[in-house]
């Protein structure tokens, strides 16, 4: 009986640790070995499965730190089955959605209401997590102008009340009166008059610059005040080519991993040119991640793929890459000693760009032989130069010449697979962990125990425990009243793709 109860909990500490590493990879996109489709049947299947049963686990998986698309499909399937909550884990529950759905970025968060609409989801608590959302708002007005479908949608199905002129606004033609509220008026006007939609936001303001018929370098030059940071960088490069504009820009208060990414976007000739300043704001914005979560490390080595699967997917361009990257300064700032090791050798790792087979193997015995503490291997995992190298290597590292595990190696893949529900491994004596952008290190490197097997599953419940209570402390502590930056997707230079989120 004893060995039956622990086999079942080890299938529960499984079961979870894949869940959760699939909700840190996994956005239900295009990979550069797997499809969409794929890709959101896989993950489907494993939030139904974890739902089904461990309920309890699965809510608490909100707070672990996955990335926003994983968060929000969470909150749409506890509250599509809110019935089947069992009565003691109700007043957790509703509260871990209600906080999670304030932490999501408001594009996100307003989907997620939109959806509750659109699978006919309106139950009592899907209202009162809808209304507490849009009451907690610090600008409903604004909300009313850049995500006003939506918000309509929410305030229709949960048969809600705004106050002012937001409900006549959204549902009784905002044509048909002038409004007393300055930002609905200038909504309003900018119909009419064109220089009225460059004090709306640039989302807004963008389609009725086409409407109007304002060129694209005038509409860019004049609405510039109004771009948020995400829209800047996520602007630099399409304003350079198409309009020979250029947007003022402070990379440091750039998020590091979107960073990185608009970095590698940059031609090789213009990296080379600006190396110094876009050196510096990657170390500024390494040190600002570790400001909000430290881990201090001892010897640390990184063995990062920079081969060609690493270029991502036209969904997701150059992400595995700009998260290598990204993740060799925030190694560098948390270590006392550290070396990068890359698939590909590179004298500088601000020129480089993705090509080759992936060879870990070779990176990671040189790393190894450096004797560090710490190993941190990030790649898609699909190591094939030679197949399957890296899994020998580590069995004869671990068996023969660090049995006492002195040196310990952790897989860090930003890359879902969707054939295997889980980020692709490295073999049985290296855990591998799901990361979405290279902020999540701190948090994966965490966690990593429990994919390696030897934490029990009561230590996982602990974990997540003591996250769900941190996650709620902070939702009880005043919201910002400033706009959360739009998520952009791929920060790559181009136009939003479809990309969160984050």
């Amino acid at each position: 009986m004893d060995a039956a109860l622990a086999r079942a909990e080890q299938v529960a500490r499984e079961d979870l640790v894949m869940f959760v590493n699939a909700c840190f990879s996994c956005t239900g996109q295009r990979e550069f070995y797997n499809d969409a489709r794929g890709q959101a049947v896989s993950i489907e299947f494993l939030h139904s499965y974890i739902l089904g049963n461990y309920r309890r686990l699965y809510a608490r998986t909100l707070a672990a730190g996955i990335n926003h698309f994983n968060q929000a499909q969470i909150i749409l399937n506890l509250l599509a089955t809110g019935k089947q909550t069992p009565p003691g884990d109700k007043q957790e529950e509703g509260a871990l959605i209600a906080a999670s759905l304030r932490a999501l970025p408001p594009q996100r968060a307003f989907r997620v209401l939109e959806v509750l609409r659109e699978r006919r989801i309106n139950n009592r608590r899907a209202r009162a997590i809808a209304q507490e959302y849009l009451e907690g708002r610090p600008d409903l007005g604004f909300d009313a102008i850049k995500y006003r479908s939506k918000l309509r949608a929410t305030v229709a199905h949960g048969h809600l009340k705004l106050g002012g002129e937001l409900n006549p606004f959204l549902f009784h033609g905002w044509r048909k009166r002038v409004y007393a509220t300055p930002l609905l008026e200038k909504f309003r006007q900018a119909h009419y008059d064109e220089s009225a939609l460059f004090e709306l936001p640039f989302t807004v303001a963008e389609g009725l610059a086409v409407k109007h018929g304002i060129p694209r370098d005038v509409f860019l030059t004049r609405i510039e005040p109004r771009l948020t940071a995400a829209e800047r960088l996520r602007l630099q490069g399409s304003a350079a080519r198409a309009d020979g504009v250029t947007l003022t820009l402070d990379l440091g208060r750039a998020p590091l991993t979107k960073l990185a990414l608009y970095v590698l976007s940059l031609k090789p000739e213009v990296r080379r040119e600006r190396r110094t300043e876009l050196h510096a704001a990657l170390e500024q914005a390494a040190a600002r991640t570790l400001r909000r979560a430290f881990v201090p490390l001892g010897r640390v080595a990184a063995v990062l793929d920079n081969s060609f699967s690493a270029s991502g997917s036209t969904e997701k361009r150059r992400r595995p890459l700009g998260v290598a990257l990204a993740a060799h300064y925030l190694l560098s700032a948390s270590a006392r000693e550290y070396r990068a090791f890359w698939t590909n050798p590179v004298e500088d790792p601000l020129l480089m760009g993705a090509r080759g087979q992936t060879d870990l193997a070779t990176p990671l015995l040189d790393a190894l032989d450096w004797m560090p503490h710490l190993v941190v291997v990030v790649s898609d995992g699909y190591d094939n130069d030679p197949p399957n190298a890296v899994a020998e290597v580590t069995r004869v590292f671990r068996t023969k010449l660090d049995p006492a595990r002195r040196t310990s190696i952790v897989h860090a893949n930003p890359v879902f697979a969707s054939e295997l529900y889980a980020p692709r491994g490295l073999g049985i004596h290296v855990p591998t962990v799901g990361v979405r952008d290279a902020e999540d290190l701190p948090t994966v490197l965490g966690f990593a125990r429990f994919a390696e097997g030897a934490a029990p599953l009561s230590e996982l419940e602990d974990y997540l425990a003591a996250r769900v209570r941190r996650l709620l402390e902070r939702g009880q502590r005043s919201q910002t009243l400033a706009e959360p930056q739009e998520a952009t997707g791929e920060a790559t230079g181009e136009p939003a793709a479809t990309e969160e989120e984050e």
